[in-house]
């Protein structure tokens, strides 16, 4: 499934694009997975990257676009953020800061313009981003609907290894499937994939198009994405970055750890490996290991009902009685405000207001003991 990578230039494609054909008797949805590298720190040329790519989808006919893990913000590939045990280098929080400037508010004038590009292309866009929520980042996807509105998140509930350092954890709160026309939309972040009971949560929810934004290019990948397609019944969509070398900032702003005086600037650091699956386990596209490119397939929704015919994992494969599942939806927060019902009217009116103070106070002393 070899896919030739063409230069980025003002006008033409991007990339060639992999095109798989479908059962044209059976109802299909066109999906593309989009394997690109961010432009690290530059949110606003990473936003224009990702309307020339999402253009190109949309102009194959594309009705469900599939961007990689952190595309807006970047996934910060060899950094340490000068972190060891007991100690944080003054390096490491300036990368960390110059990070944070590169994320994005969800809500945000960026998420308004990828509603926007949703809207303007007429697809269905789920895109990795990197949340700036306060002073902590998130590990995020954000699904946008065909008609250009914003539909909710998704963030990432267990950062891996050194992710934890720079990545908060998501709660249950946001582990949605969506109930679209082109099907059932969510989405898992990485190796979040390998665990089992959230994935469970997701084909409880119905989950019919598995979205896999991931940064692990490895073979060995592979195999858990063909694993949740038979398990779930569902297609699997993972994108992933390919990205060189130069891809990334020279140093000695940026060093790769440990591997930077091996690399030149052509040396891929992430192979992409993106790939669209079925639920009957067929790969329908890709995985891709040449470059960047858009990997595109038609989607025959009744093979969903053809597997689950075989194995439904919550339903008539389940056994509720022996093994069953507890999902804590609610947002958490590390601190609640609450007030009472008795709180007085002098304590909710404005101290500047003299006069409705005075009032509030003389209801108070005229009431019955």
């Amino acid at each position: 499934m070899a896919l030739v990578p063409t230069p980025v230039v003002n006008e033409g494609p991007l990339f060639a694009e992999v095109e798989m054909g479908g059962d044209s008797s059976s109802s299909t949805v066109r999906a593309t997975v989009v394997q690109s590298s961010t432009i690290f720190y530059d949110t606003p040329a990473t936003l224009d990257k990702a309307e020339r790519l999402l253009a190109e989808a949309a102009s194959y006919g594309a009705q469900l676009v599939v961007f990689p893990e952190a595309f807006i913000g970047g996934y910060p590939r060899g950094l340490t953020f000068g972190v060891s045990i007991g100690n944080r280098t003054d390096k490491g929080k300036e990368e960390f800061r110059k990070y944070h400037a590169s994320a994005i508010d969800v809500p945000g004038p960026e998420v308004d313009r990828l509603a926007a590009m949703a809207g303007k292309y007429k697809v269905y866009l789920v895109m990795g981003v990197i949340e700036r929520d306060g002073y902590t980042l998130y590990c995020t996807v954000l699904f946008f609907d065909s008609q250009g509105h914003y539909l909710g998140k998704h963030r990432k509930i267990m950062p891996t290894a050194l992710e934890r350092i720079i990545w908060g954890f998501g709660d249950g709160s946001t582990i949605p499937v969506y109930d679209t026309p082109v099907g059932k939309i969510g989405a898992a972040i990485c190796w979040e994939n390998r665990m089992p009971l959230l994935r469970t949560a997701m084909y409880a929810k119905g989950i019919e198009i598995y979205c896999a934004p991931t940064a692990d290019a490895r073979e060995v990948w592979q195999a858990s994405m063909t694993h949740i397609a038979l398990e779930g019944g569902c297609f699997v969509l993972s994108a992933n970055q390919f990205c060189r070398r130069k891809d990334y900032p020279p140093p000695p702003e940026y060093v790769f750890s440990g591997t930077e005086e091996d690399l030149t600037p052509d040396s891929v650091v992430c192979a992409g490996g993106s790939v669209i699956i079925s639920p009957s386990g067929t790969v329908l596209a890709g995985p891709n290991y040449d470059g960047e490119a858009l990997i595109s397939a038609d989607l025959d929704l009744g093979e969903i009902v053809r597997a689950k015919f075989d194995f439904d994992v919550v339903g008539h494969y389940a056994r509720p009685e022996i093994l069953s599942l507890i999902v804590k939806d609610h947002p958490v927060s590390p601190a609640s405000f609450t007030s009472t019902s008795s709180t007085s009217k002098a304590e909710r009116v404005l101290p500047n207001d003299k006069s409705l103070l005075t009032s509030a106070f003389a209801m108070l002393e005229c009431r019955p003991k």
